[in-house]
C-alpha cells in the first residue's frame, strides 16, 4: 500500500474535520484510535482481540508516528450492547481525544455510535456489523462501513448458490434484527434469480444451544439448501445440529454469515460443503497468505488464528482510509475497492464452499474459491442505498 495514502489517513484522524486544512495541526499531539469490539461475547473470536492485534500492525506498519506524534492505540469491550458501545464512545472522545473508532462487531453497537461520531466529527471505521442502515438512511459524513453489509451476503450467497443448482430454500434464522434483514434480503435474491423459499424458522437469541427442532424442521421442508440467518456461536451450533440429525447427508447448508473462525471450531468433518461469501480468505493469494501468516505468528495472537474477514477488514480500513473518495483501495484485502459517497466500501466478494478433510492439504486450508463476485455486483449502488447525503456527481 502506498504510504502518501497512510499519512493522508493519520492526518484526517488527526483533528476535527477541518482543522487541518485550516493549519490547526495535529490537535491533542497524539493520534489515537480506538478498537471497540466484543472481547469475551460470541463474536470474540471472529473480531475482538484479533481486531485489536490488526489494528496495532496497522500502526507499527506505518511506523507508530506522524510528523514526529505519536499514533496510540486503545480497546475496549462493548459487550454488544448498544448501550455500553455508546458510553464507551462519547467517553473515549470527550475525555480520552480519541480521533478514530474501528471495529464494532454488532449492527446495533454500530448504529448507537453513529450519530455520536457525527457530532463529535471523529471518523469511524465499521468492519463487524453487517446492517446496510450504516450506509443508508443512518448514513453520515463520517463513517465508512468497510467489508461487508447484509446486501452483499444476500446477493453472494443466494443468488450465487441458485445459480449452481440450489433452487429450494428453507432458512434458520436468528430472531432479532440482524438475523430478520438477512433472511428478507437473501428470500428476495433467490426468488429474483429463479429459485424459491419453502419456510423459515426462527429462535430467541443469544441463549439457545439446542437446535434440533429448527433443523428437524429445516430437514422436513425438504429444501436443496438451508439458509443459515445467524451469526457467530448459533451458526456453529446449527451447523453441529444440522450435522448430528442427518440433514447435511441429503440438503446443502448455506451459511449467510459464516467466519474462518467458525470453520475451525466446527472443524471439516462437521463443516464440509458449506456454502458461504467473504470478504477475504488468508489463502487467496500471495499477497494475502504473507499479511496473514505475519498475523497468525505475532507473539499476540495467542491461540494462532488465521485472520477473519472482519481482522483483515480493520487492519486495511486503518491503513487506507484518508482520501477515500478518490483513491482506490489496493492491498492484501481489497483489489481496485473504493469508498463511495455513502461511506460504503465497495470491492469484490468471495463465494466458496467448505473443503472435505480429503481436500484440505495444510492447516487452515479450509475454501475453495468457487467465484470472485465483481464489486459492482457484489454491493448495492449509491441510488439503492438512498444515503441523503450521497449526491450523485
Amino acid at each position: 500500500m502506498k504510504k502518501a495514502c497512510c499519512i493522508a489517513l493519520i492526518l484526517a484522524l488527526a483533528a476535527p474535520a477541518g482543522a487541518l486544512a485550516q493549519g490547526k495541526g495535529i490537535s491533542d499531539g497524539v493520534v489515537k484510535i480506538g478498537v471497540l469490539t466484543d472481547m469475551t461475547g460470541y463474536y470474540s473470536d471472529l473480531a475482538g482481540p484479533g481486531s485489536v492485534l490488526a489494528a496495532r500492525m496497522a500502526i507499527d506498519d506505518f511506523g507508530g508516528k506522524v510528523e514526529g506524534k505519536p499514533i496510540q492505540l486503545v480497546s475496549a469491550d462493548h459487550q454488544l450492547k448498544a448501550d455500553v458501545a455508546s458510553n464507551i464512545a462519547r467517553k473515549w472522545i470527550d475525555e480520552q481525544q480519541v480521533d478514530a473508532l474501528v471495529d464494532l462487531v454488532s449492527s446495533s453497537t454500530a448504529l448507537a455510535v453513529m450519530p455520536i461520531v457525527n457530532e463529535k466529527k471523529r471518523v469511524a471505521l465499521f468492519s463487524g456489523p453487517g446492517t446496510t442502515a450504516i450506509t443508508g438512511d443512518k448514513c453520515n459524513a463520517y463513517t465508512v462501513h468497510y467489508t461487508y453489509n447484509n446486501w452483499a451476503l444476500a446477493n453472494g450467497t443466494g443468488r450465487e448458490v441458485v445459480q449452481q443448482g440450489g433452487k429450494s430454500w428453507f432458512f434458520i434464522t436468528a430472531d432479532y434484527a440482524f438475523g430478520k434483514s438477512l433472511e428478507e434480503d437473501t428470500s428476495a435474491v433467490v426468488k429474483a434469480a429463479g429459485g424459491k423459499v419453502l419456510g423459515s424458522v426462527r429462535f430467541p437469541s443469544p441463549g439457545t444451544t439446542d437446535f434440533s427442532s429448527y433443523v428437524l424442521q429445516a430437514q422436513s421442508s425438504g429444501a436443496q439448501i438451508v439458509g443459515l440467518a445467524n451469526a457467530g456461536q448459533d451458526t456453529v451450533n446449527s451447523i453441529k445440529a444440522a450435522t448430528e440429525y442427518g440433514l447435511t447427508k441429503t440438503q446443502k447448508l448455506a451459511g449467510l454469515l459464516i467466519f474462518i473462525s467458525d470453520i475451525h471450531s466446527l472443524g471439516l468433518q462437521t463443516a464440509q460443503g458449506l456454502y458461504a461469501t467473504t470478504a477475504f480468505y488468508w489463502d487467496r493469494d500471495e499477497e494475502s497468505r504473507k499479511w496473514a501468516k505475519r498475523f497468525q505468528q505475532d507473539p499476540d495472537n495467542k491461540k494462532k488464528a488465521m485472520p477473519t474477514m472482519v481482522q483483515a477488514g480493520v487492519y486495511s480500513s486503518d491503513a487506507v482510509m484518508a482520501k477515500m473518495r478518490d483513491l482506490p483501495v489496493n492491498d492484501f484485502f481489497a483489489h481496485g475497492g473504493r469508498i463511495g459517497p455513502d461511506g460504503l466500501h465497495r470491492h469484490d466478494m468471495y463465494l466458496v464452499q467448505v473443503k472435505t478433510p480429503q481436500e484440505s492439504k495444510y492447516p487452515w486450508d479450509y475454501y475453495k474459491i468457487l467465484k470472485t463476485i465483481p464489486a459492482a455486483q457484489a454491493f448495492p449502488s449509491v441510488e439503492q442505498q438512498k444515503c441523503p447525503i450521497a449526491v450523485k456527481k
